[in-house]
């Protein structure tokens, strides 16, 4: 079956599509530098929406997602732009958990895989 490679560097693919599937790497906001958890997650769900489009699928298509923040007491923050950016009636399965980043001043960051 034929691999999809795209926005490839070195280190890795931010997407890799393998038949109908869709992975995304985990994806952080552009220029996070004093965003807070809500204006970065708004940032890396339109950056997927984009990434998504560029493999042919959308948001609908979202088999599963997982999301790190780095502090749970902005847990509701986060659910908040993501209640409204997700498909209804197509929500992925999805997990959240607490944990460091990369950067300091990455809040969240979130990997997803949909079909296409």
């Amino acid at each position: 079956m034929k691999i999809e490679r795209h926005d490839t560097a070195a280190r890795m693919s931010k997407v890799v599509v393998h038949g109908d599937t869709v992975y995304l790497a985990g994806i952080v906001a552009d220029n996070p530098k004093g965003k807070n958890t809500a204006e970065q997650t708004k940032s890396i769900l339109g950056l997927i929406d984009g990434f998504l489009a560029k493999a042919g699928t959308d948001k609908s298509k979202l088999l599963s997602a997982n999301i790190w923040i780095t502090d749970m007491a902005n847990f509701a923050e986060m659910n908040a732009v993501w209640d409204a950016w997700v498909s209804p009636g197509n929500t992925p399965a999805r997990a959240t958990v607490e944990a460091k980043l990369a950067a300091p001043d990455y809040k969240v960051e979130i990997m997803v895989v949909a079909g296409r």
